[in-house]
């Protein structure tokens, strides 16, 4: 048994590190035991989710009361009014200098304006928590980077560095416009470090397998504190080769598969979650044969959804929705409509036009966006579109009109339907507009989204069955506890997407002992449309019930009209 487990993680090794011989592998071996000593058993898939999960993502303060640590509100908050989620995204919590939190200055430690461990496992006590490992960067006050430039350890040779600057880069794909390399003095002496995203996030070197095994131990320490998810951040930019487009290389999937193994051995009940904003095949990739990770970030669905909606015509959300493959059984899609990052463009490339792609963003910038872009082969190109969703849909292609909450609601009727975990980000769930003086205070046009409310003010809005948040609140509330009662909607459940006219979208779930079926069907427009439900093949010998009305569908021969922006769930079954 022990020769076998020796044997699985050389393997792994090997495919990293094709540079070390065998005696430096299994030293590396040796390390990893050390940190996980539980022996590596064979492979079994445990049921991880099913149609009750649904993720809600959040900042540690997102929630605010005065004087009082950022995760003792938010346990409060969430206790009162998050109580249909069971899993729980809080953004990075750690002491950081910049990035909202993705420039991380200690890994181990708790902003103290956010609290300690203990009031972490505390509300991991009611939630399944999700913690981002920022493994690509590290804050350019880290300890190690400091050592770095003190030619001390920890911290030696575990950045990216050259003498002189680094040669074929043209080829490298980034998330940004700065500069790659950042110019640095190590005992008076002039040299380059690479910095994927910005100047204060120093890339680590991961062809130190020092750095690797820091890592290990990070994960093990979140593991042993409460995590139940680890999300990799940027971790498609994990390792870099000179004359490569520094993306998605072989070796960061190597790492993945490591990682996974461990994590699946050591907590079987963990999920390792990918979070690539890159294009859906290359997104596809890191699913790996079922041996990467457990769940990837759907980054297409957002923006072609919301694309569908502001358009009126779900013709690409089709196109691309007939393409995407099932996720196999051990594997599922994380569905969401916006997050932290605003919501990304790249996932749009290869699938809606260049010309259709800037309609849809001078029609989402007059909706009081901005657009954030990157650098690739000297020009500049759409990388995300910087609003709160509520804003996104102030106006279609043909101008502002009174629906503005009917698309909201609509598109989180699309969400809650889709094959994948859906995950809701705060500020969509309270019904969040455009902070505009929160922008104007930081400069960064993704403080538009992350706005940092009061509790006391936040829970009076939502008390108030009248404000905008109370009843966006009380729409997406209500549709999560109708999905959790459907069989139809596990992350794993049969979609096919259905045959209709480019102003409807609609898929066809079923569940996965085939006892429920629903149909969904959404009116992407600001006009009554109709269809036959014969269209959608109902069956005849069955009833049929609109889980949204909660009624009964007398004659299946019959028409049904939607009103503007409306969707209908046609289930076979009630539960």
């Amino acid at each position: 048994m022990k020769e076998l487990e020796q044997k699985i993680l050389q393997s792994h090794l090997s495919s990293i590190y094709k540079n070390k011989n065998n005696k430096q592998i299994d030293v590396l071996c040796s390390e990893i035991r050390k940190i996980f000593p539980n022996r590596l058993k064979k492979k079994i898939y445990k049921d991880l989710w099913n149609e009750n999960d649904c993720f809600l993502i959040t900042y540690a303060d997102s929630v605010r009361t005065k004087n009082k640590k950022n995760f003792k509100t938010l346990d409060v908050f969430l206790n009162k009014y998050c109580k249909v989620f069971n899993f729980l995204h809080i953004l990075p919590f750690f002491p950081s200098s910049s990035d909202d939190g993705f420039a991380v200055i200690d890994y181990k430690k708790i902003d103290e304006v956010n609290g300690d461990w203990c009031d972490f496992r505390k509300i991991s006590q009611n939630f399944k928590i999700m913690a981002d490992l920022v493994i690509n960067h590290c804050s350019s006050i880290n300890e190690l980077f400091l050592n770095f430039l003190k030619n001390a350890e920890p911290g030696l040779d575990y950045f990216i560095y050259s003498k002189n600057k680094f040669k074929g880069l043209t080829k490298v794909v980034r998330p940004r416009t700065s500069n790659l390399l950042k110019e640095i003095k190590i005992e008076d002496k002039k040299g380059y470090v690479w910095c994927t995203f910005s100047h204060d996030q120093i890339d680590l070197n991961f062809k130190n397998p020092k750095v690797l095994i820091y890592f290990l131990k990070i994960i093990k320490f979140y593991i042993d504190n409460g995590v139940s998810v680890l999300r990799l951040d940027a971790v498609a930019f994990l390792w870099k080769k000179e004359g490569t487009n520094c993306i998605n290389l072989p070796e960061t999937h190597s790492i993945i598969r490591l990682i996974r193994l461990i994590v699946e051995n050591y907590s079987p009940n963990s999920i390792i979650i990918t979070e690539t904003n890159i294009p859906s095949h290359e997104n596809l990739s890191y699913f790996g044969n079922n041996n990467e990770a457990h769940c990837i970030y759907n980054f297409s669905l957002a923006p072609l959804l919301i694309h569908a909606i502001i358009s009126g015509s779900s013709f690409y959300l089709k196109k691309w929705s007939r393409s995407m493959p099932p996720a196999q059984l051990g594997n599922a899609y994380l569905n969401f409509l916006s997050t932290h990052d605003g919501i990304g463009m790249r996932p749009l490339e290869g699938i809606i036009p260049v010309d259709e792609q800037n309609r849809f963003f001078t029609t989402l910038q007059k909706s009081g966006a901005f657009l954030s872009y990157r650098s690739f082969n000297n020009k500049e190109n759409v990388y995300e579109v910087n609003t709160t969703l509520l804003d996104a849909f102030s106006r279609t292609y043909h101008g502002k009109d009174k629906f503005k909450t009917k698309r909201f609601i609509l598109a989180h009727e699309i969400l809650f339907s889709m094959e994948g975990i859906p995950a809701v980000y705060f500020q969509n769930l309270v019904g969040s507009n455009n902070d505009i003086s929160k922008f104007k205070k930081t400069k960064s046009v993704r403080s538009i989204n992350r706005k940092n409310w009061d509790f006391n003010i936040l829970s009076k809005k939502l008390e108030k069955s009248s404000s905008i948040n109370s009843k966006m609140y009380s729409s997406l509330i209500r549709l999560i506890v109708l999905r959790k009662k459907q069989p139809a909607f596990h992350p794993n459940a049969t979609q096919f997407t259905l045959q209709l006219d480019d102003f409807f979208f609609g898929i066809w779930r079923q569940s996965i002992d085939r006892s429920q079926s629903i149909f969904c069907v959404s009116n992407l427009t600001k006009s009554r449309k109709k269809f036959f439900l014969h269209d959608i093949n109902l069956i005849s010998t069955n009833n049929w019930f609109d889980i949204l009305k909660h009624k009964k569908i007398k004659n299946i021969n019959s028409e049904i009209i939607l009103q503007p922006y409306q969707s209908v769930w046609i289930t076979n079954k009630l539960f």
